[in-house]
């Protein structure tokens, strides 16, 4: 078990005390090849009332989100098969308008100022708390309701 791996055991878990889902705003697709990581995250999203669907690496999340309809992409980067960061690529690519936030012990800040468009609707930077995380989730939902991305700009129509 690595660092990042005890980290996520060790924060809190507790659920919270209120359901945070947004009505017809919570279908999560999480992926992340570290499975303690995963978990967590998972249990703190589902504790809280959304429906999480989960991959262990990038080319299954991919081939989800081809599949399936989802309120929110949460990605970490390093992964094998295919990193968050080529996933983020291609679901832009694609014109997919689903809002992502990247989960991540490194920033891939270079990335985005090469390819500024990569840029998720948020970075959680690892590791984090459970109010972290749905703090996160319920704010990069909340800036999608309006069909906008988390800076203002509008998103292309959902495929």
């Amino acid at each position: 078990m690595n660092a990042t791996s005890k980290a996520f055991l060790t924060m809190d878990t507790a659920a919270p005390k209120q359901n945070p889902a947004l009505p017809g705003a919570g279908r999560i697709l999480l992926v992340d090849d570290e499975k303690d990581s995963r978990q967590y995250v998972m249990e703190v999203l589902t504790t809280a009332g959304y429906l999480v669907e989960d991959y262990e690496n990038g080319a299954a999340g991919w081939k989800a989100l081809q599949a399936n309809n989802y309120d929110l992409v949460v990605t970490d980067n390093k992964m094998p098969q295919m990193t968050g960061i080529e996933m983020i690529e291609k679901l832009r690519s694609a014109r997919m308008a689903i809002p992502v936030i990247l989960a991540t012990g490194t920033s891939p800040v270079h990335e985005f100022v090469r390819k500024p468009w990569l840029k998720p609707d948020a970075i959680l930077q690892k590791p984090f708390s459970s109010e972290q995380l749905l703090e996160t989730v319920r704010k990069v939902l909340a800036a999608d309701g309006g069909n906008e991305s988390g800076n203002g700009a509008p998103r292309p129509p959902r495929l």
